[in-house]
């Protein structure tokens, strides 16, 4: 990136010097010419003698990369690598190219169905692939080099601790069974739970090459500088070391992790400043949760209930007392600036795992204290809180449970899809003080009101006027005000954010300050109505008056768009979560967790910079352990088709290039505000139909569809951490789930545009360029601005077949998973995203007319749009 080529030969060298027999080569990086980096990198290795003498390795996820690298590279060089993720056809091709270059190749054990991870699976690709090259290619089979996949082990995910026997036994059976075949693997991977202690990596990559070695392991990726002796390992670490690599002990993980706290380098053990341990068990309680730290949490909590018992206190009090004192230092530091949002989410990890140590403890005391007085006690501060039905967006959610859970609520989450019945059903039986609803889409919003509407309907809320907070990306106080408030007598708080929801539930809760903040309340949504009712409209231009004014793109027969390279459906199943992670935009990423500030320069910044650095480096951390255990599955699919706007406002897309069968009509929504007038010409009232060609014109014109996710998998891993009550991960996993699933759709956008479309095939854009959006074309997705209306969705799934890819729809258009993107891609140059804003009663009405609905149903779906 930087240019030191010479620096990058010093590295090579190094690694020669140090024992490597074959030097691995990887260029890839998004903001990188991949093709001239190779080519250079490699040619200058060709004037190195001391590196020169050893083989090459083209490592790349590129073909185009390794082509390059081939034409470059002196001797017998080593490919890395190939597979058949994309079939026995391009697995063929790429084998055969590289049989005529003179190379050996490195066969990744991964096919259609995805990685190998389990023995049966490792020995069924390879040898299907052995088959393939020598019967149908006629690869010298000692040029074959099998790669069943190193993947990390001591993870904590149970199904993990085999990996590292199950590559060591399918090097045994391929060693055995496919003659001349050699076996290689990325040694680093199988330390990779331990990053950051080098001793530890270094002595698990001992133990696993003395073991994989002997079972038949040829060759292996590793730092030639991080392999040990194994008989001069210290006997303790390589017993611990054995234990977790052979899978001997159920609790061989935490005995290493454990241990490996206690290296440095060298082996030796590290002390650790534990100066905090010497205080007593409240200031040792609350250093904890202001820090994080869950390592002594149990017993420390142990410590303070037999403390409190012995001076008649009970279990209760432990949370009441020395637990409650180090939440307040929290909640005050967060009030006060001084935590952020990341480091309270942790706290609350600490809390909830003490709180978990002593309910068996307070469910015992209170069962025989109802059985003596008769009474059941009530909980103070109890919140059900839900996402509405037909939304599956709770990041937000769940870090608002998380904050009020801090500060000595009781929450309810009922998670994700919850319909109003239940929802209702639940706070009765709760006996709850507060209802909280979040949404993300816009259908949303009107399940808000709904919900609103049921309890003014029901007499136990309508009389009690239980509260109900409302919250979201898509809401807002005015819309609170206006749509949702009026729906119901009791109390309807909008809460803008996490940090907001502690005051808006201490202000109801509590008897001195609730009538005047209620009235406030009142006060401030009266005054928003009022200025809703007296707002001066927005001009709007007649809808006729409006396709007057089109964007006029001078579709003519002389404008010839591309042609995309193929005309259908195509899927792409178990895509590379690593290639995916380079296009990640890290701006909502900082989002999530309420750090306000662009990327990178948020890193530097006075008061939020250090929380951000921290929650950005744990962030990373937990990306690169989803990748490299492959927590989540990336699907995708995308359909370049032919089609025609039709009626102004509208694209017929078609499925195929006969255009004799529509696939689904498109139905856009045009701007009617009235434009400014520049240099004498008003500006365009734009519709997403303007950028495809009329019918009437007679030019053949295209677009596209897609549909990704990267969140098939999620639950499990959601489930583990919930479980631990590891509520900071959880949030943390589904924040980078999402990010995945953005980063893919600019990943494959731009596949298409440079490729599998082709129109911009020379594109060269780094990932700033790509997220400030400065490719040609666009992809407005449903329920944006330039594309608002959700229900097109129904149709664009079922013609790219989504449940193929693990994607589905709720019944309010709501994608699932809940990381998931799709839209549309628009080719014509002079496309640019815009917002549709407000559209007239015509429009409305228009619309009914040409989609055949109902009129009602229709109003629902623009609502948002309506004036």
């Amino acid at each position: 990136m930087n240019e030191q080529y010479d620096e990058a030969l010093a590295v090579a060298r190094q690694q020669v010097e140090n024992g490597a027999q074959i030097i691995d080569i990887n260029m890839d990086e998004a903001m990188l010419d991949s093709v001239a980096a190779m080519t250079r990198f490699l040619n200058l290795i060709a004037s190195e003698p001391d590196i020169a003498r050893v083989p090459i390795m083209i490592d790349s996820s590129r073909w185009m990369v390794i082509e390059a690298g081939l034409k470059c590279v002196q001797g017998k060089a080593i490919v890395n690598s190939i597979s058949m993720k994309e079939g026995e056809e391009e697995f063929l091709r790429q084998a055969g190219l590289c049989r005529r270059y003179g190379a050996a190749v490195i066969v990744m054990a991964f096919d259609e169905k995805g990685q190998a991870d389990t023995f049966e699976r490792k020995i069924e690709i390879c040898e299907r692939a052995y088959k393939l090259l020598t019967e149908k290619v006629g690869f010298p089979p000692e040029d074959i080099i099998f790669d069943p996949n190193i993947f990390a082990i001591a993870t904590g995910i149970e199904e993990h601790n085999n990996y590292a026997v199950d590559f060591i036994n399918a090097t045994r059976w391929i060693h055995q069974h496919l003659p001349y075949a050699k076996i290689s693997g990325g040694v680093s991977n199988v330390s990779f739970s331990f990053r950051g202690n080098d001793p530890a990596r270094e002595a698990i990559h001992t133990v696993f090459l003395y073991h994989a070695i002997q079972a038949g392991m040829t060759m292996g990726i590793v730092n030639a500088g991080m392999v040990g002796v194994y008989d001069d390992l210290d006997p303790v670490l390589r017993e611990r070391v054995e234990d977790v690599v052979l899978n001997r002990r159920e609790d061989a993980t935490e005995r290493m992790i454990e241990f490996a706290g206690t290296l440095k380098a060298g082996g030796k053990k590290e002390e650790q400043n534990l100066e905090w341990r010497n205080g007593s068990v409240q200031k040792r309680l609350a250093h904890a949760l202001v820090h994080g730290i869950t390592q002594w949490i149990v017993e420390d909590t142990e410590e303070a209930r037999q403390e409190l018992l012995q001076n008649c206190g009970r279990p209760i009090h432990v949370i009441e007392g020395p637990l409650m004192d180090g939440m307040n230092v929290v909640g005050d530091l967060f009030g006060q600036g001084k935590m952020f949002l990341p480091q309270v989410v942790k706290s609350a990890r600490v809390m909830k795992q003490a709180v978990a140590h002593l309910i068996p403890y307070i469910e015992e005391e209170k069962l025989l204290e109802e059985k003596r007085t008769g009474v059941a006690s009530k909980p103070k501060g109890k919140i059900v809180i839900a996402t509405v039905k037909g939304d599956v967006h709770d990041i937000g959610k769940n870090i608002v449970s998380v904050v009020l859970q801090c500060n000595n609520f009781e929450v309810v989450n009922m998670g994700v899809m919850v319909p109003c019945s239940e929802i209702l059903a639940k706070a009765k039986a709760e006996n709850a003080d507060i209802i909280g609803l979040s949404g993300l889409i816009t259908p949303s919003l009107e399940e808000m009101a709904h919900v609103a509407k049921e309890m003014q309907r029901d007499p136990h809320f309508r009389m009690l006027k239980i509260p109900l907070l409302i919250g979201g990306a898509t809401t807002s106080r005015a819309h609170t005000a206006v749509k949702i408030a009026q729906n119901y007598e009791g109390p309807v708080v909008y809460v803008p954010d996490a940090s907001r929801s502690v005051s808006v539930a201490q202000s109801l809760l509590t008897p001195e300050q609730r009538d005047q903040y209620l009235e406030d309340i009142a006060a401030d949504y009266q005054r928003i109505r009022e200025q809703h009712a007296n707002k001066k409209a927005v001009p709007l231009l007649p809808l006729a008056a409006a396709r007057a004014n089109k964007m006029d793109l001078g579709f003519t027969g002389k404008f010839a768009p591309v042609k995309p390279k193929f005309i259908g459906r195509r899927v792409f199943k178990n895509v590379d979560l690593a290639t995916i992670a380079q296009y990640i935009d890290l701006g909502p990423f900082f989002q999530t967790w309420d750090l306000a500030g662009p990327y990178p320069a948020i890193l530097k910044y006075p008061v939020v910079g250090e929380s951000a650095s921290k929650v950005f480096e744990e962030g990373q951390a937990l990306l690169k352990k989803l990748i490299e255990g492959r927590w989540l599955t990336a699907n995708g699919v995308i359909a370049l088709l032919p089609a025609n706007s039709v009626n102004d406002d509208d694209i017929e897309i078609y499925t195929d290039e006969t255009r004799m069968q529509v696939a689904f009509t498109y139905y856009g929504l045009r701007q009617q505000t009235q434009k400014p007038v520049i240099d004498g010409i008003a500006r365009p009232n734009q519709c997403l139909a303007d950028f495809i060609a009329p019918k009437s014109s007679g030019i053949v014109d295209y677009i596209g569809l897609f549909a990704v996710t990267a969140g098939i998998g999620i639950e499990k891993h959601e489930k583990r951490f919930e479980d631990a009550y590891d509520d900071y991960s959880s949030i943390m996993l589904k924040s980078l789930a999402d990010r995945l699933a953005e980063a893919f759709a600019e990943h494959l956008h731009e596949r298409v545009r440079k490729d599998l479309w082709g129109y911009v095939p020379e594109e060269a854009l780094s990932n700033d360029a790509l997220i400030k959006e400065a490719y040609s074309g666009i992809r407005p997705a449903p329920g944006y601005p330039a594309c608002p209306e959700h229900t097109v969705k129904a149709d664009m799934f079922k013609l790219l077949q989504c449940d193929e890819i693990g994607m589905q729809l709720t019944e309010s258009f709501a994608m699932y998973p809940g990381a998931s993107v799709s839209g549309f891609y628009f080719a014509h140059p002079e496309s640019k995203y815009f917002s549709v804003g407000k559209i007239g009663d015509d429009q409305l009405t228009d619309m009914v007319l040409r989609r055949g609905a109902q009129k009602d149903d229709v109003e629902r779906w623009l609502a948002p749009n309506l004036s």
